[in-house]
């Protein structure tokens, strides 16, 4: 089994920046691949960023060039640094792991975190 921690969300204005954390623990192959999703009010859960064992980084268009994915493996922590903040990037975002899968599509990851809240006020 495999347990995700989210941590570091809250308010920002438009054009910040916070920094998401999730603590892993369980099975490591487990989560040989990790990611972050979003989900919004109204809106499907969105992929944003996932990274493989290689540290091999995909981000959504969405985010790319303002979101940067990173792990510590020493820490078991998956990062997710997020820049030029702009209000559509309001959603409760979650952490997901999976042992074979770092796609887009929710329905393959295996394991999720409870989520952490960001809003940006714009």
């Amino acid at each position: 089994q495999v347990q995700l921690v989210e941590s570091g969300g809250g308010s920002v204005q438009a054009g910040g920046s916070l920094r998401l954390s999730c603590a892993a623990s369980g099975s490591a192959d487990s989560r040989r691949y990790m990611g972050w999703f979003r989900l919004a009010p109204g809106k499907q859960r969105e992929w944003v960023s996932s990274i493989n064992s290689d540290a091999t980084t995909r981000y959504a268009d969405s985010v790319k060039g303002r979101f940067t994915i990173s792990k510590d493996n020493a820490k078991n922590t998956l990062s997710l640094q997020m820049s030029s903040l702009k209000p559509e990037d309001t959603a409760m975002y979650y952490c997901a792991a999976d042992p074979a899968y770092w796609g887009p599509d929710v329905t393959y990851w295996g394991y999720w975190g409870q989520g952490t809240q960001v809003t940006v006020s714009s």
